[in-house]
């Protein structure tokens, strides 16, 4: 059995191709119950952000062919191109740089951390111990680089790095008017961004009105009705969409209505989300500014030239975190000998206790107690050390010839061979 991750993210993938590779809600849970009908695995995990769909599992190199089916199926086309895997050590160190903010296209992203911790929560009926305990140690290792480093200096986030973005375009916000369409944590992000860059007016838009003024409220902006945004939509300077929305939402004849009641006053058109808000033509329309995830990366890379050296002190705490969660998931090789061997013990105690007390008369119960207790406690007296030293050396490596040996030693073989159902097959 191997620890393996295979993926796509916005390294190796265009947007055009992670949106169509994105799941969200039920399409996760289906990913992944597609996934262990056709391989059949041990366990499995995915984690869809706006970044990248990753999936993680705990089986055999085969099980990659099946998730490089389902991805084709899902992309349709061939999704190798896009396809990178990893394997044990190196799997286990991309999530843990993934939930760092060391592989987002903003460096120290905060969310992030979230979105592993969603995506492990949702994955439940397909994990088992391995993948727990990965996540689980994955959100130390997150909590561990952004305490002990400066790597998630200044709350970096798709949403600042957008109204950045929106800020070099219009050289200052300070006095603009700007709409936020969603009122997830994205456009949360959003909105406290505007405030803090000066944005005289915010307005809040959401399919489920409620929410959209629950949120305007704790930003004092202004929440409208989805059906009025697009009215709205002529008064502002800045759009900025974050919606979960499984397809485009800001149509052409949204826009080019506001464009024509705006005159020749540009609107600058932020589009956050993943599937994409907003359809590709808009930003063919005049005086529209169409920016989209792919287009952050410019600011991504200055982001990268303010935090890289905090870079070698977070891959630090990365590569000793690797190695204790290692050095657990190797240790786990060691569990059913050392469980065999114990119950063999077990018996052999039991067998040679009771052949003691046929030949000694006149025992009272306390004293039968005494000798049972004695018994248990040589017992594991004696086996404490090689138990304790079985564990360690599959931790260290050693595991498989340390391991055999014990099998020789003690002839676990030929107890197992003994548990077998007649005619089982041995091979």
């Amino acid at each position: 059995m191997a620890l393996i991750v295979a993926g796509v993210n916005h390294r190796t993938a265009s947007i055009e191709v992670r949106e169509k590779l994105a799941f969200s809600g039920n399409a996760r849970g289906k990913f992944l119950g597609e996934l262990r009908s056709r391989a059949s695995l041990t366990e499995a995990a995915l984690l869809s952000t706006c970044n990248r769909t990753e999936a993680y599992i705990v089986d055999t190199e085969d099980t990659v062919g099946v998730v490089r089916e389902l991805f084709s199926e899902q992309l349709g086309e061939d999704a190798s191109p896009f396809l990178y895997v990893r394997h044990d050590r190196d799997a286990a160190s991309h999530l843990f740089r993934v939930v760092s903010g060391l592989d987002s296209m903003i460096l120290g992203e905060a969310q992030i951390q979230g979105q592993v911790h969603e995506a492990w929560a949702t994955s439940r009926e397909t994990t088992g111990t391995a993948l727990n305990r990965l996540f689980q140690h994955a959100q130390l290792v997150g909590s561990r680089v952004r305490e002990e480093t400066g790597i998630g200096r200044g709350a970096a986030s798709v949403s600042s790095s957008a109204v950045q973005l929106a800020r070099k375009i219009f050289g200052s916000l300070t006095g603009r008017r700007a709409m936020v369409l969603g009122a997830g944590d994205v456009a949360a992000l959003a909105l406290e961004c505007l405030r803090n860059e000066g944005v005289r007016v915010a307005i809040v838009a959401n399919r489920t009105f409620e929410k959209a003024e629950a949120l305007a409220r704790e930003y004092e902006a202004v929440a409208v009705r989805y059906d009025e945004c697009w009215s709205n939509l002529q008064n502002v300077d800045l759009l900025v969409c974050s919606t979960a929305s499984p397809h485009t939402v800001v149509r052409v004849e949204n826009v080019a209505a506001a464009m024509r009641a705006r005159g020749d006053r540009p609107l600058c058109i932020l589009d956050i989300a993943l599937p994409r808000d907003v359809e590709a033509n808009v930003g063919e329309l005049e005086n529209v500014f169409l920016y989209d995830l792919d287009d952050l990366k410019a600011a991504a890379a200055a982001n990268l030239d303010s935090r890289k050296e905090d870079v070698p002190a977070a891959e630090a705490i990365i590569a000793f975190e690797v190695n204790k969660y290692w050095e657990w998931l190797a240790s786990l090789a060691a569990v059913p000998v050392v469980t065999e061997f114990r119950s063999q013990m077990d018996r052999v105690r039991e067998e040679e206790l009771s052949l003691a007390l046929r030949r000694i008369e006149g025992l009272t119960d306390e004293q039968v107690k005494g000798l049972e207790s004695f018994s248990r406690s040589l017992m594991n007296k004696f086996l404490h050390e090689p138990s304790v030293r079985l564990r360690a050396a599959a931790a260290n490596g050693r595991g498989l010839g340390v391991v055999d040996v014990a099998k020789y030693l003690f002839a676990l073989e030929r107890e197992s061979a003994k548990s077998r159902e007649p005619g089982e097959d041995e091979s």
